[in-house]
Order: C-alpha cells, then sequence, then structure tokens
C-alpha cells in the first residue's frame, strides 16, 4: 500500500475530525457539483492546507479525484509549496489569487485552473515573477485539464520553487482524533504507511541541511568579513573630539560603527543563507562612510558611490572599472580597488577572495558554488551583479530558476523581505504586488500581463 492510499489514511490519523472531513470533500472533490452557489473562498484555503490539490464539487468535470489524487501525490512526493485549485467557469474571480493566498496564509506557488482558463501567481521568495510568467505560458496550448495541470505542475518542480511542502501537509494535530479509529487503522499504516510519510519528511530534511551547510561556510566568510571591518575602525584611530573634526566626520563615524555593530547583530540572528544578503549589505554601506570619512580628515574630495572591488569586498570601495577576464569565460569590466587596478596594469594577478567548496578545496568565490550567491548580493546587488558573473560557476548557477529554491528569488532580490520561504505559514504578511490584480486581469502581479490576443488573460473576463 503506497501513494495517495497510504497519504489520505495518514491524514485521516493526524487531523482533527472537523479537518478530516473538510480534506476528504474538498481536496478529493467527490460529489455532484453544487447547487448552492460558488464555494466559500475560506473552504478552499483550508482544503489547501491540508493537501495541494483542491477541485470543487462543481468542476470535477474538469479533473476527476482520482487525477487529483495523482496530481497530489506527485507534488508531495517533491515536498515542494505548490497549491492547485480547480474551480467551476463561473467562480468569482476579482482579486481570487489575493484573496485566497491570505486566506491560505501559507507562501508558495499557486495555480488556478477556472473553467477553461488558467492562471498562476507566487511568492516572490518561491518564484519570481518571470519565472511564474514562463510556467503559464508554457502550459497554455497543453490541451484538457488534466494535462495541463500536469504540465503546468512537472514545469514547476523543474524550475525547483524555493521552500518546502507546508508541515500541515504531514503534521495534523492530533487534538479531538477518535482512539478507536486509530486503532483500528494502525496496523494498515504500519504495513505501508511509515515509508511514504518517510520519504517527504527525508525530502524535507535533506534541503534543510543543505541549508545548514551552506550557512555554516557563509558563516566562515562573512564572520571574516566582520573582523576585517572591526580592524579598518581601528586602523582609522578616528577620535570625534579630536582636533579638525567636525559634525559630517562624527556622523560618518556613527554610521561607520552602527553598520558594525548591525552586522554583527544580523549575523548572530541569520538562520537562511539568503539572509546573509543583509549582512554583506551593511558592511558595504559602513565602509562607504569609512571612505567619506578618509576623504573628510585628508581634505580630498568626497568618493563617488561605487560597488566594492570585485575581487575581495574587502578592499573596500572601487575606484574604477577594468578589463578583465577570468580563467574560462569572457572578458568584463569589474570595479577594482586602487591596489588591484595597479597589480592589473603591471600585469599581476589581482587579490581574490578564496573561500571553501563543498569538496573542501579554496577557491575564487565566484567558483565556489552558488551558497556565496547571497553573500555577494549583498556587496554587489541593484542589477550589477549578473554582468559581473557571466560565464563564472556562480553567474551560471544563478542565472537558472533552481537558485530560487535555496539562496532567493533574484539577483536583486535575494529572498523574500519578511523573511518567510515557500511553505512558511506568513497569514496575511506577504507582498501583495505577488498576488494583485483579479484573475486574468491586467495587473498581473505573478504571471505577467499576457495582452489581449485570443486565449490571452490581459483582457480579464
Amino acid at each position: 500500500m503506497k501513494g495517495a492510499p497510504v497519504r489520505r489514511l495518514l491524514r485521516l490519523l493526524m487531523v482533527p475530525f472537523a479537518a478530516m472531513a473538510l480534506a476528504i470533500l474538498a481536496v478529493l472533490s467527490v460529489g455532484a457539483p453544487s447547487a448552492h452557489g460558488a464555494t466559500d473562498l475560506s473552504t478552499v484555503a483550508a482544503a489547501l492546507r491540508e493537501g495541494p490539490v483542491y477541485v470543487d464539487p462543481a468542476a470535477t468535470d474538469l479533473l476527476s479525484a482520482a487525477d487529483a489524487e495523482a496530481l497530489a501525490d506527485k507534488i508531495e512526493d517533491a515536498d515542494e509549496p505548490i497549491f492547485v485549485a480547480v474551480l467551476p467557469a463561473g467562480y468569482p474571480s476579482e482579486n481570487l489569487f489575493q484573496n485566497l493566498r491570505t486566506e491560505t496564509g501559507v507562501t508558495g506557488l499557486y495555480g488556478v485552473r477556472l473553467g477553461d482558463r488558467f492562471d498562476a501567481r507566487a511568492d516572490s521568495s518561491v518564484l519570481s515573477q518571470e519565472a511564474v510568467a514562463n510556467l503559464v505560458t508554457a502550459v497554455q496550448g497543453a490541451g484538457d485539464p488534466k494535462a495541463q495541470l500536469n504540465d503546468f505542475v512537472d514545469d514547476a518542480l523543474r524550475s525547483n520553487p524555493g521552500g518546502t511542502a507546508p508541515s500541515s501537509w504531514s503534521d495534523g494535530g492530533d487534538a479531538g482524533v477518535d482512539a478507536g479509529a486509530l486503532a483500528a487503522a494502525g496496523a494498515v499504516v504500519v504495513a505501508g504507511g511509515v515509508g511514504a510519510y518517510a520519504l517527504v519528511r527525508r525530502n524535507r530534511r535533506r534541503k534543510e541541511e543543505e541549508r545548514r551547510e551552506a550557512l555554516a561556510k557563509l558563516s566562515v566568510v562573512v564572520d571574516e568579513d566582520i573582523t576585517a571591518f572591526g580592524e579598518e575602525l581601528e586602523r582609522l584611530d578616528f577620535h570625534p573630539a579630536e582636533a579638525g573634526a567636525d559634525d559630517a566626520m562624527r556622523a560618518d563615524y556613527e554610521r561607520a560603527l552602527d553598520a558594525y555593530e548591525k552586522a554583527k547583530s544580523l549575523m548572530a540572528a541569520t538562520t537562511r543563507p539568503e539572509e546573509v544578503r543583509a549582512v554583506t549589505q551593511t558592511l558595504e554601506d559602513g565602509r562607504f562612510s569609512l571612505a567619506q570619512l578618509a576623504a573628510r580628515r585628508e581634505g580630498r574630495p568626497l568618493p563617488e558611490r561605487r560597488a566594492p572591488c570585485f575581487f575581495d569586498p574587502r578592499h573596500g570601495p572601487s575606484v574604477a572599472d577594468v578589463l578583465w577576464t577570468p580563467g574560462v569565460g569572457t572578458a568584463r569590466e569589474v570595479p577594482v580597488c586602487a591596489a588591484d587596478r595597479a597589480r592589473l596594469a603591471d600585469g599581476d594577478d589581482p587579490m581574490i577572495r578564496e573561500v571553501e567548496t563543498v569538496s573542501g578545496a579554496r577557491r575564487p568565490y565566484w567558483d565556489a558554488g552558488p551558497a556565496y550567491g547571497p553573500w555577494a548580493g549583498g556587496y554587489y546587488g541593484g542589477g550589477l551583479l549578473p554582468g559581473l558573473l557571466v560565464g563564472t560557476m556562480l553567474g551560471s548557477m544563478m542565472a537558472t530558476p533552481s537558485y530560487a529554491a535555496m539562496y532567493g528569488s533574484g539577483y536583486g532580490d535575494f529572498g523574500a523581505a519578511s523573511g518567510y520561504g515557500g511553505g512558511d505559514v506568513s497569514g496575511g504578511d506577504f507582498d501583495t504586488d505577488d498576488f494583485s490584480g483579479g484573475f486574468g486581469g491586467g495587473d498581473f502581479g505573478g504571471g505577467g500581463d499576457f495582452g489581449g490576443g485570443g486565449g490571452d488573460f490581459g483582457g480579464g473576463f
């Protein structure tokens, strides 16, 4: 006994009887179409909190119970935060995604088949708007609802959405569960249910272990950065009361000190790799304040705000862009500090920041794996990073949708600002821009604006 029957039995064992009835009625969608109007959205959302697929009783002609179960199996086996709802053609569509996301309260990728139309949205920590738009476009001509929804889920799984399945799919509470029912079903669970449950948990543990390993490596590098910045503060040897000090100098120094303390505090509270971006961004702000202070003390013009030295951010703000070619890759302009500019002009190698790879070897950070993306993003965000890393290992990894699954959703957005990952319970705390507009409306937060042609979603209903 395995697959859908096992998961269905596990849900019956692990959720209250009230939730059982809802899950059976809503998720499996067995029964005739409702004659009492549209199903309340809170019912749809409650069903999705218990399982990844909901088929409205009035839409069973679009997707059968067996096909819904098979689709749910696929999503649960992958342990990804993907939600699919199948609703009848007349279902109210205004602000459908935003309201559904609010009612569900769980970060994820949401696909909705509404009659003969399909659309999708996602939290930016799960998939970027561009990625969702591509998924929606790819399945518009998929044919019948079963083929379309399976194609959507298959494509979404290949995109490796960020986060994991919500724990509510497998970790329901036991309050109100009848002891006799548990005993009667216990033998069946022992026969085959444990293996299926263990598969989902194993996938989740694997992802969490990968995150922990990535964060451990990042912690070493960031601690080195924080220590180096502290040493810069000491070498500067500035005293607010020293002769010649003015309010502007004292403000620069105070900002640098605040950045040092903030970076330490942020790093101490970091639990996910993508959160490292805020730490390195803070350090970069602090280094710029130090550069301003040094210029004021020496009577030089204030420096332009530039990206840090590409070869090692600890070198401080860059002074120029120079043409450089990595060992394997194309030439590109990179920002460099004065010392590295002189080295390159003399034909010498720059002083490159090396970090530890998965194998334990030390390599330049851009060839050491995807874990260092958030670290680099804090220093070189704002659209600058992609061009700098073209042709490198890190650049290649960050250019794929799968990068978002572990380290954030894009070059300029390494994870959601709220700190919630896919599958997390955020309640109403989410970026409404990701889900804004009515179903298929022109204001398309997740899938994009699909214009006004036949079969497009730009024209609304």
